[in-house]
């Protein structure tokens, strides 16, 4: 079995002084892609943000190739880390081809990756739709070769045909060995690209498992999302 390479051990991290998730264990592989749902307000980017660095744990820890880590998030994103936020992280006056230039990885390699960008690289980045907006994201991050990577609600309110084009892009790069931790409220469509999950309700991880055992719980998920 492949190394853990990044884990959460009991953690509890929030706001203010104020828990938002408890007791969170949580571990990813290179190698796998792993879904991390529930319902809002469950804790979920809560709980990624944490994994990054951009929030400081309450209680336990958060390990980075076995060994305790505490740095902040930028420190992570120049290393080995890849991040994908629900707000996408581009920046809209600059170009297609001036975002692509500002990620660790090179232009060509992010064309490689979604090529639908390439006859829209002089257009500014504001100009984009909502999933070329999100290829560009995750362009940006996938051209650095992340051995981890972070995808928080990749697919808000994006079409199907455009989800699937990004979670076939985050598969690629598990197959080639990255740990890819993805949140994502189509369950259904994750389910088909996914190795294992984590489904959290209330600040806890109430069910995880392998795919086919999250497929034959439909029972226990549908009690966790009321």
């Amino acid at each position: 079995m492949t190394a853990c390479v990044l884990a959460a051990r009991s953690l509890s991290s929030g706001y203010q002084g104020v828990a938002a998730i408890r007791e969170i264990d949580i571990e990813l592989r290179g190698g796998e892609m792993v879904l991390l749902a529930g319902p809002n307000g469950a804790g979920k980017s809560t709980t990624v943000m944490t994994l990054a660095g951009a929030l400081k744990p309450l209680g336990g820890s958060v390990e980075v190739d076995g060994q305790k880590t505490g740095s902040p998030m930028f420190q992570r994103t120049r290393g080995s880390l890849g991040v994908i936020t629900e707000k996408r992280g581009i920046f809209n006056q600059l170009s297609v081809r001036d975002n692509l230039r500002l990620g660790r990885g090179s232009t060509e390699r992010a064309l490689d990756l979604f090529p639908e960008l390439a006859k829209r690289l002089k257009v500014p980045a504001g100009l984009l739709s909502g999933g070329e907006q999100q290829m560009l994201s995750l362009a940006r991050v996938l051209a650095a070769d992340p051995s981890v990577i972070l995808a928080d609600e990749l697919s808000l309110g994006l079409a199907p045909i455009i989800v699937k084009r990004l979670l076939a892009a985050l598969r690629q790069a598990a197959d080639g060995g990255a740990a890819v931790l993805l949140v994502e409220q189509h369950v259904q469509v994750a389910l088909d690209y996914v190795n294992r999950g984590y489904f959290m309700s209330r600040g806890r991880v109430g069910l995880e498992g392998d795919v086919d055992l999250i497929k034959s719980s439909p029972d226990r998920i549908q009690e966790l999302y009321l």
